[in-house]
């Protein structure tokens, strides 16, 4: 089974091809009229997304997502909205949503969408189920710091360490964004395996797909040898992306496609290359609002904010 999927329209006709569709895809549906009914049915039962229009009588879409954030936050809403309308996916966003369809709707980019929900829920609730023995003080090499904050970060590492999920480090500069990425690594089931880091923010425009994916042998020009590109370096381990938010707009697609499909493509290369990488990545940018600006890709910020681990300010890490 692809997933348990509540979906909401008040459109009896949506619903009945939306529910034929799915169900012949793999998944559990099932189906509400109203956004009243979909809060009855999510207080009793976990489902992994939700798919919901945004026009219905009664709640509407919006505020639909807005208290399914506040009460059941480890079900992820995808709404579904007219084409051009673009203000109104972004108020989805703004209030919890986490991804938007357009209408008329594309089988293939629905079921997409699902199936990052679905794998971006489930992880999420095996690492807030994980339990694991926390030495605060003496398991951690680097991230050091007696504060409760520090303690509570410590503790987060841990359970996330346990997991593949992707994770997204956030925090001002200088608060130890890339330290936490080894202790996170270091922690892991990964910790033998290669730890390769990189900033974005250094990377030249022209060059990023070069340095991350590799590149053929004549690819362009001064190529005169094949390259492995850092996500090939970090095969079997933790590939760490400081500053993701510097990546170029155009070259977001193919990092989005690299992490769903596992597989690069070398520049100047015809073949496809299969990786095994865990991604860590790094930010002190809002890419929230980066994503409703425009400038980074919804896809993506979900995609590796499966987790997200927020460092304190180092202002607020007095002894407590």
């Amino acid at each position: 089974m692809n997933g348990d999927i509540l979906i909401v329209d008040d459109e009896p006709e949506m619903l009945s091809l939306l529910q034929t569709d799915l169900e012949l895809r793999g998944f559990a549906v099932t189906t509400a009229a109203t956004a009243d009914d979909a809060l009855e049915l999510l207080r009793d039962r976990a489902f992994d997304a939700v798919l919901t229009d945004i026009f219905m009588p009664g709640i509407n879409g919006i505020e639909f997502c807005d208290r399914l954030t506040a009460n059941n936050p480890d079900v992820p809403a995808i709404v579904m909205t007219a084409f051009g309308s673009m203000e109104t996916a972004v108020e989805a966003l703004r209030v919890g949503a986490f991804d938007f369809v357009t209408k008329p709707l594309d089988s293939e980019l629905v079921v997409a969408a699902l199936r990052r929900a679905v794998e971006h829920s489930q992880l999420a609730r095996r690492v807030r189920l994980l339990s694991h023995p926390v030495d605060a003080d003496g398991e951690f090499e680097d991230l050091r710091g007696s504060s409760a904050p520090m303690r509570q970060v410590r503790t987060q590492i841990l359970r996330i360490a346990g997991t593949d999920a992707s994770v997204l480090i956030t925090g001002e500069s200088g608060t130890g964004k890339e330290l936490a990425a080894r202790e996170i690594c270091r922690h892991s089931g990964r910790r033998e395996q290669p730890f390769v880091s990189v900033n974005c923010a250094t990377l030249p425009a022209a060059l990023v797909e070069s340095e991350l994916f590799g590149h053929a042998r004549g690819a362009f020009t001064d190529a005169r040898t094949a390259r492995k590109g850092l996500f090939a370096e970090a095969h079997g381990g933790t590939l760490f992306l400081d500053e993701i938010g510097e990546i170029p707009l155009e070259m977001q697609p193919k990092l989005l496609r690299a992490l769903e499909n596992r597989t690069i493509r070398p520049v100047g290369s015809d073949r496809e290359v299969a990786i095994d990488v865990r991604l860590l990545a790094a930010t002190n940018r809002n890419l929230l609002q980066a994503t409703s600006e425009g400038t980074f890709r919804a896809d993506l910020y979900y995609r590796i904010n499966v987790v997200m681990l927020k460092l304190p300010a180092l202002r607020d890490r007095r002894r407590s």
